[in-house]
């Protein structure tokens, strides 16, 4: 299973800023160990070397005998708590063991006159480093430099190293707490702008839709508002559509129902069977007039809540030819001509697929509805200038002059309806 990454902004953010710190002192800690060990081995050497510089200083000819002398103060300068182990080794040019530890192996190369070598090798199957010196003889030359070889075991050195990278390794843990320290304040007193804008976000009160104000708010956050802002007016669009669609229903649906009631009382009250066939004849109508307002304000609440759909390229000559099949059946049983005069090629619209749709579909059955049998009805499409127009021709009442403005009005009725 996959280890789920923290929620926490902070954290995040602390994690992403120290696991690149833990890196770099992880490789500085190497470096500190490598830098730790060459530092050690330096003072070994220098302390071999300074060793055997002592040693050379007591070897000279005497009457033609070679006299080699080991002073205390070259071996004092390996003394230490670590127990190591000191060689050394006198021969001659040619190799002859003069003094020292037979055991101790010769430099792998031949010296000159006061050159020095340090090498590694094996003593007594411990590992031990070696500095050789060739100290030319004076008093004889033709016998060619002394090599003195001075070795120590590794326990000093070692110990050495283990200090000085324990004190690193004890530094960068600190400055490593000491930089969380730092970067956890600094990451508190960075986000407080986003603890108070969650903070005017959460007391808030129910049900508000105002816009929210971003406040100080870094620019980093300032899209996170605008998100924020548009979704809360997206949003208080979607409820203005839903209050309206409510009114609407309210108040177009109360007119019916109170008629409704007020006919049912008529018949119920009156003896006559031709007055109640009347009644009932009122009450189909108006059952019949309250399903088509329903059918309205579904269609209407359906308009307002796809208002905000992407617009594309429609034929309108394949709309109107779809909804005349629709309304067919309605034209037959009136006995009505329902045609199409399509009088240009080009049809193309950029509109909403099911609002161009319903559209249509109102302007049809309205035709339908207030033409008399045996009428005509008739659309025609038409090129004007750069626009379509769509015109809806029938031998219907009409609308008089002073009530064509109300049409474009939510649920109206004129005096000619039906």
């Amino acid at each position: 299973m996959r280890a789920r990454f923290p929620h926490s902004l902070r954290v995040r953010l602390l994690l992403w800023l120290l696991v690149p710190l833990g890196a770099l002192a992880v490789v500085n800690l190497f470096l500190a160990y490598r830098e730790a060990e060459h530092t050690a081995t330096r003072v070994q050497e220098r302390l071999l070397l300074g060793s055997a510089r002592i040693i050379a200083q007591q070897i000279q000819y005497e009457d033609g005998v070679l006299e080699v002398a080991i002073p205390p103060a070259a071996l004092e300068l390996f003394q230490s708590a670590d127990q190591d182990r000191v060689y050394y080794r006198i021969a001659s040019a040619k190799g002859v063991l003069l003094s020292g530890y037979a055991e101790l192996p010769p430099p792998p190369s031949t010296l000159r006159p006061e050159e020095s070598l340090f090498f590694n090798a094996q003593v007594r199957d411990q590992p031990v480093r070696v500095v050789a010196y060739a100290q030319p003889l004076f008093g004889s030359p033709a016998e060619g430099p002394v090599v003195i070889q001075v070795a120590q075991t590794y326990q000093a050195h070692h110990r050495m190293v283990q200090e000085m990278w324990t004190t690193s390794l004890r530094q960068e843990s600190w400055m490593l707490v000491l930089a969380t320290v730092i970067v956890g304040l600094s990451l508190r007193w960075g986000l407080k702008e986003l603890v108070q804008l969650q903070r005017r976000v959460q007391e808030r009160t129910p049900g508000s839709l105002d816009p929210l104000d971003p406040g100080p708010v870094p620019q980093e956050l300032q899209p996170l508002v605008e998100a924020i802002n548009g979704y809360v007016k997206r949003l208080d669009d979607q409820m203005a559509v839903r209050s309206r669609f409510i009114a609407n229903s309210a108040h177009q649906l109360r007119t019916p129902f109170t008629v409704l009631q007020t006919q049912v009382n008529f018949g119920l009250r009156s003896p006559e069977p031709a007055h109640k066939d009347e009644a009932l004849r009122a009450i189909f109508q108006e059952v019949r007039h309250g399903t088509r307002l329903v059918n309205q304000l579904l269609s209407l609440s359906a308009a307002e809540a796809r208002a905000h759909q992407t617009m594309v390229t429609l034929d309108l000559g394949t709309q109107v030819q779809r909804v005349l099949e629709e309304q067919a059946a309605l034209a037959q049983a009136k006995n009505i001509d329902l045609g199409l005069d399509l009088r240009t090629d080009q049809t193309e619209v950029i509109a909403t697929s099911s609002m161009l749709h319903e559209l249509v579909s109102n302007l049809v059955d309205n035709a339908l509805r207030y033409t008399p049998a045996d009428g005509v009805v008739t659309l025609k499409l038409d090129r004007a200038g750069s626009s379509l127009l769509l015109q809806v021709e029938d031998n219907g009442p009409g609308i008089p002059a002073a009530d064509r403005t109300r049409v474009f009005e939510r649920f109206c009725r004129l005096q000619t309806d039906g």
